[in-house]
Parts: structure tokens; sequence; C-alpha cells
């Protein structure tokens, strides 16, 4: 199974991720989407796992909740938009985290891109930076991997500079 991961967006759809997520079975959105029209483009490509993040307004949040937790391809997956950085989790991550024992964590908000293993935990956390145009990144990052039977392989990293 092929996933495309992204997070905020802003209300934007960088002109370059259709093609991107063109091979991608899903499309996991780890919140700040911006507008449900980015919410419904996305859903038109994809399959989508998504969560609302601390822009997103009345509509967006209707559709979607605070924190997903499901499983795909045998990975266990918690999906949020303000998680913490890595090792840095927030308190209600870490509660999250004990809950659901997750073998990946994917969170957005810091726009910084992160993807790495901690042993701790046993996950891979993943924050796939910012897709969109506004904050304070340089660069547009999404990426897109490959999960069977619980395992993540052929990580791909789309980076485009500001």
């Amino acid at each position: 199974m092929k996933i495309g991961i992204l997070s905020d967006t802003h209300s934007t759809i960088h002109p370059q991720l259709a093609d991107f997520f063109a091979p991608c079975d899903q499309i996991w959105h780890a919140g700040d989407i911006g507008s449900v029209e980015v919410l419904n483009t996305l859903r038109q490509w994809k399959p989508v796992q998504a969560v609302y993040g601390n822009i997103d307004g009345i509509d967006v949040r209707r559709e979607l909740s605070e924190y997903l937790f499901f499983e795909a391809a045998q990975a266990k997956v918690l999906l949020l938009h303000i998680g913490g950085q890595f090792h840095k989790y927030n308190t209600n991550s870490k509660l999250l985290i004990e809950q659901y024992h997750p073998t990946i964590f994917m969170c957005g908000h810091s726009h910084i891109l992160s993807v790495r293993y901690d042993k701790n935990y046993k996950f891979l956390y993943i924050n796939p930076g910012a897709a969109g145009n506004y904050g304070f990144h340089k660069a547009v990052t999404f990426l897109r991997f490959d999960i069977n039977n619980g395992t993540h392989s052929n990580l791909e990293v789309f980076h485009q500079d500001r």
C-alpha cells in the first residue's frame, strides 16, 4: 500500500501534489487543511484519512476529528495535528500514544519535516512539514511511502524551496 502524506496545506493545493500522489492508494493529512475545498479535492483523488488543525474552521471541524487511530496494511497509525516534536511530545500526545501504542505516529503543525524512529515508543515519527504557502517555512514538503505487513519502506520526499 502506498501512502501520500502531507500537512499544513492552509487552503493551498500545490501544483505538483496530484502527480506526486498519483501512485498512492491513500492520502493522510495531519491538519491545518484550511478549507473544505482542499479536503474535497484530496477526496476526489484518493481515500483520505485526515484530522483538523488549529487554523481549521468549523466547516472542516464538522467533517474531521481532532485525532484518528486506524490500521493500514497492519501498521497501527495515530494521526493528529499538534503532537509535539520528536521526543518532546505534548501531554495529550503522550496519553494517546500510551493508550493506542501506534507503530506510526504522524503529526503536523511545526512546518518542519521530520521522519525518525522513536526507540522508546517503538514507532516511526512523521511530521511531513508544510505543503502550503502560508507560514514561516522555507520549503514546501510532502511525502509518500509504502506500508506492507506493518513495515514501511521506499520513503520519498517532495521538497521545493519557496
